[in-house]
Parts: structure tokens; sequence; C-alpha cells
């Protein structure tokens, strides 16, 4: 399965799990800063993307989105993630 990327770079704080957690090396940081004054996260390689949402599940700002490139209404893996985050207590 290929999957596709968004990232959010106005939530997006550049801390680097994204890229860490990637196990196929999708996400770069960006050189250029944010409104916020930091460095982001980008997709730069998004055929080797297998949809594997690690990336969405590390990101502490929620900035990522990822779905099945098949799956155009971009309902895909990282809500899922998202909703597991949100009732995990802390």
């Amino acid at each position: 399965m290929k999957g596709k990327i968004a990232i959010d770079n106005q939530l997006c704080k550049g801390c680097k799990y994204c890229v860490m957690s990637c196990p196929k090396g999708v996400i770069v940081i960006e050189e250029q800063f944010n409104k916020m004054g930091y460095f982001t996260a980008h997709p730069e390689h998004m055929g080797k993307c297998t949809g594997c949402a690690l990336c969405a599940q590390m990101c502490p700002e929620l900035a990522i989105e990822v779905w099945a490139e098949n799956n155009p209404d971009r309902s895909g893996l990282a809500k899922e993630s998202r909703k597991k985050k949100a009732v995990t207590p802390t």
C-alpha cells in the first residue's frame, strides 16, 4: 500500500520525531522557518511512503495526516491514531 502525507506547517514545531520514526526516510526538515519561527517537516520522498502512519503517531502537535493513496477522501490511518492519542491519559 502506498500512503500520502500532509503536514500542517503552522502546527509543526520541527521536533523531528516524524523524521526519526519514518522507516523509509520520507520526511525531511525544511530549511525555511514557518510563521512561528520553527524549521518544519516536509514529505520530500512521497513515493517511498507505505502509509504506516508512524510519523503521525509520533507527532506531539498532531500536525501530520496520513491516508492511503487510493483513498481520495483522506479518511485514513492518522485519524485513528489521533483518536487513540486523544483518549490516552497523561
